[in-house]
């Protein structure tokens, strides 16, 4: 079993935090924001960026579950959350979280309900193009870097919301993610952007897990990103790129299976100068560790990473059910869910609570 290589700290604490969850509720919140590229991203146009937040909620709060899916036969289970509920009295450090590409706030509801429940609010996005409530769009898949902008964008419009800001500390600031989303968080961290780094590694290796087709947008591949380089109406954009899109007050970064490193400029990632850590999987062929999560760990001054035996990029989706084993690919590579499950809430909130203090 995987749980034999966790680290016994490592399963205590997660055993503490899952034995927090059954005394705190959740709340659930949704909100809106817009930058000045989703629109160029979402397929219909518009410049939305829908926002999902959990939080902790009052004790009396009635949770309902959240899934993917029919609600009678879903295909997967995220956890659960109450609706709209008041949040508790306090205040709470703030994690920004960021999906897979082809993902949603909800597919990782897991995680953030559960890191809600040790006491953050935790505030993701639907990122636009990039998402799977609606179409991934071209530019949705390359712009990678607006993923960090649409998280600054979700934590400005919360700060400013008069039902949460009351129950955020702006002063304890962290960022996760998952996959693109992992390298999002980097981005968001203090990492750049370097496109012609990704265009050339992928001339050179086209078969590696992240510039070939996606299960999710079999017809858009990041090895069209060479000629993307050279159309002129993108120009603006890959300039762009390069630029600073840190999230002013990021304290620490947590990453599941980060993909795409390979547009992360190296010297930017040897200057990051917040505490990161990395959970990946071993059997990871998506993003694999050796192109992607190796490369931080070896270049981020402190980096830690940890591996999961036997572990895929899947098994960080939300909880698959027998209907989505049977319906969605991605389920049939998925098979230590819990295992990568467990393991992430229980570094994310172990990384957390060090950056911040309990």
């Amino acid at each position: 079993m995987l749980k034999k290589h966790l680290s016994r700290s490592l399963v205590a604490l997660v055993l503490l935090t899952l034995a927090g969850q059954a005394m705190a509720a959740v709340g659930e919140i949704h909100r809106t924001t817009t930058t000045p590229t989703a629109a160029l991203r979402n397929a219909d146009g518009s410049p939305s960026v829908p926002i999902t937040v959990w939080y902790p909620a009052q004790a009396d709060a009635k949770e309902t579950p959240l899934v993917i899916g029919p609600d009678d036969a879903p295909l997967f289970t995220t956890g659960s959350a109450a609706p709209d509920a008041a949040p508790a009295t306090g205040r709470y450090p703030v994690v920004l979280l960021s999906h897979g590409f082809g993902g949603t706030a909800r597919m990782m509801a897991w995680f953030g309900t559960a890191i809600a429940r040790a006491g953050f609010v935790v505030i993701a996005v639907d990122h636009p193009g990039s998402n799977g409530r609606g179409p991934i769009t071209p530019n949705g898949a390359a712009w990678w870097w607006e993923r960090a902008e649409d998280l600054k964008a979700a934590w400005k419009a919360i700060q400013a919301d008069p039902d949460l800001s009351p129950h955020i500390d702006a002063t304890r600031l962290g960022v996760a993610g998952f996959s693109a989303g992992g390298f999002a968080a980097l981005v968001a961290g203090g990492a750049r952007v370097d496109v012609q780094h990704f265009a050339d590694f992928c001339k050179k290796h086209p078969i590696d897990g992240v510039c070939a087709p996606q299960l999710e947008a079999p017809d858009l591949t990041a090895r069209d990103i060479g000629a993307w380089l050279k159309d002129p109406a993108m120009q603006a954009r890959f300039k762009d790129a390069a630029n600073d899109h840190a999230v002013p007050g990021v304290r620490a970064v947590f990453v599941m299976a980060p993909a795409i490193v390979q547009a992360l400029a190296p010297e930017s990632l040897k200057r990051m100068n917040v505490p990161v850590s990395i959970l990946v999987g071993t059997a990871d062929t998506v993003a694999p560790p050796a192109t992607n999560a190796d490369v931080v760990a070896k270049l981020v001054p402190g980096a830690k990473e940890q591996r999961l035996p036997n572990v895929t990029h899947y098994d960080f989706l939300g909880e698959c059910t027998q209907a989505g084993k049977k319906w969605v690919p991605q389920c049939a590579k998925a098979g230590y869910q819990e295992e990568a499950h467990n393991a992430a809430v229980g570094e994310a909130v172990r990384v957390f609570q060090a950056a911040f203090g309990k």
